[in-house]
């Protein structure tokens, strides 16, 4: 690595101990219920859609109503998104004419965007018109990212209400979530991007004439403000085919440190919101860091990989076996302009959050650092994780964490003075579970159906790793893909969708049912025989579960793929 690659690495990292507190400390003041910066222009604007759609912002909701909120919400929201698509051959806003999406693929899409996942089975350039990018596909970036980020807030309530029967208003804090936090981020993040040369424009193709005489024809559109929400919303979905590898979506260096720092922003600095509200701010450096552990530990692994290169290429080439790495690193799949560290970077970033942008082609990694970003998926968007998935999934790690430290040390098994008992584990397993069986069955499945098998480009291990990796990353709602895999087709559209349905609300309910739960205990006071959970032995603990749940139960297949073709070389 040059001094260059160091200074960006430390960059983004510099940028992002000093957002957090900043930010976290903001968002705690959101959602406290008291005084908080903007209530000016704010509190008015909030009242009017309160008053629009009929929520009583003083009523709140116990995890049962919460939840069928957050489920009516994401069901119309998926309707809606899929007759927009299938319908916007009609509809203006359409300058290159773009036909109505397959329906197929738009439940693929709809299922997708509502999600978080943002996964695409499309060139974004030649499926949607503009008004899809922007009233369906911008607006549920924003939305969904919402919808995590109040889940997360809801789970914080239950940790800290004494004897509660409710949790919060869905609908209170979805409107909060978006109207204080995401917009107005979101905004100024689109302005810096369009002063760097993201294009923001409502043009269709535009003709430009190559040096050798032929036609070529470049697709405008409102990429920059799509591209802000993609980024700190942690959802992914790309304007583009060729997403944050794109010129018109990230124009130069600045721009792909800026958009790293806009996905992993909102997921650290929860931590710091979880410390603030909960009254102790150690807990949430002890998440904090273990978050930090996990998302830098697979970003340098990846930047070792990519940059250490082939070990079979030099400069004479590939005719005869060598010993010495590849000169310059991995530059295949990679945009000139990044190279491979920074290439590793965004990938250890991209696949730690729920986000799913790629500024690199994930399939032309090596083995061993394709290998790596898909096991960050498999750990499960806590690295740092989604808006508010992170934190949601990585407190489930922490209770899961405390109770097996109670059993192994005879101490009582609490988390913030609440009990955890039989009932809250047996969510967390649930919780763990959902995932995997979905990931697992489908692979089998697609290795199995000659249809299936017909998608994979590349055979052998590498394509098992693609089928794993498209599975793996709809089911934990990070979106990005090996691309070699065609997944444009029935069988892919419709299993992939289901994959995103299961590890979006097969998670979110258990996580609410937790909430609550844990809402109606008395805590209980500090004991000699409590476990404190605000030390570094609690992040070396829960770093150490998470590594040990995924390894067990994804080594199989990792063994088979990526290790497999590694090992091969």
């Amino acid at each position: 690595m040059t001094t260059h690659d160091w200074i960006l690495v430390a960059t983004v990292i510099v940028a992002i101990f000093v957002a957090t507190p900043l930010l976290g400390g903001y968002m705690a003041k959101v959602f406290e219920g008291g005084k908080a910066p903007g209530d000016r222009f704010f509190d008015p604007l909030e009242r009017v859609i309160f008053r629009f759609c009929g929520i009583d912002p003083e009523r709140e909701q116990r995890w049962t109503v919460y939840a069928l909120s957050m489920l009516a919400f994401s069901v119309v929201s998926v309707l809606f998104l899929f007759v927009l698509q299938r319908v916007q051959g009609w509809l203006p806003l359409n300058p290159t004419d773009m036909k109505s999406v397959p329906p197929a693929l738009a439940f693929n899409t709809a299922v997708s965007f509502v999600t978080n996942t943002n996964w695409q089975n499309y060139s974004g350039e030649s499926t949607m018109s503009h008004l899809t990018q922007m009233v369906g596909l911008a607006t549920q970036n924003f939305v969904s990212a919402a919808v995590g980020l109040a889940v997360a807030i809801a789970l914080i309530r239950g940790l800290i209400r004494r004897r509660s029967a409710t949790i919060g208003n869905f609908w209170v804090d979805l409107t909060k979530s978006v109207v204080r936090i995401l917009l107005p981020i979101a905004f100024v993040a689109a302005l810096v991007l369009v002063s760097q040369g993201v294009i923001q424009n409502f043009t269709g193709n535009t003709a430009a004439h190559t040096v050798q005489g032929a036609t070529q024809m470049i697709p405008g559109g409102p990429v920059a403000s799509q591209e802000a929400i993609k980024e700190l919303g942690t959802n992914g979905g790309g304007f583009y085919n060729a997403n944050s590898a794109h010129p018109f979506e990230s124009s130069n260096g600045f721009t792909d440190v800026f958009e790293i720092f806009l996905l992993l922003v909102i997921p650290f600095s929860l931590t710091y919101t979880f410390g603030k509200l909960v009254k102790d701010k150690r807990q949430g450096w002890a998440v904090f860091a273990a978050m930090f552990v996990l998302w830098i530990a697979v970003a340098g692994i990846a930047i070792g990989f990519e940059t250490a290169g082939n070990p079979k290429l030099n400069d004479v080439g590939v005719t005869q076996q060598v010993t010495s790495q590849q000169p310059g690193g991995n530059f295949e799949g990679k945009e000139v302009r990044f190279g491979p560290v920074a290439s590793g970077l965004f990938a250890g970033s991209t696949t730690g959050t729920s986000t799913g942008a790629v500024n690199s082609m994930h399939d032309s990694f090596t083995p061993a650092g394709g290998g790596i970003v898909l096991l960050n998926i498999m750990f499960g968007e806590v690295s740092p994780g989604g808006v508010g998935s992170g934190l949601y999934g990585i407190l489930i790690f922490a209770l899961l964490s405390v109770f097996i430290a109670g059993l192994m040390v005879g101490r009582t098994p609490e988390y913030l003075g609440k009990k955890i008992q039989a009932s809250e584990m047996k969510l967390v397993v649930l919780y763990i579970l959902a995932v995997p069986v979905v990931i697992l069955g489908f692979t089998a499945a697609s290795v199995l159906i000659p249809t299936a098998k017909a998608s994979i480009l590349n055979p052998g291990p590498h394509g098992l790793t693609e089928i794993t990796y498209a599975f793996t990353s709809a089911a934990n709602n990070n979106g990005s893909a090996f691309a070699g895999l065609t997944g444009n087709t029935d069988w892919y559209n419709v299993t992939l969708g289901l994959c995103m349905l299961v590890g979006r609300f097969l998670l979110i309910v258990p996580a609410l049912a937790i909430a609550g739960s844990l809402a109606r205990k008395q805590p209980s006071p500090p004991s000699s025989g409590t476990f404190p959970t605000g030390t570094p032995l609690v992040t070396v603990l829960l770093v150490g579960v998470i590594v040990l749940v995924v390894g067990l139960t994804f080594f199989p297949v990792l063994a088979l793929g990526p290790i497999a073709e590694a090992l091969g070389l």
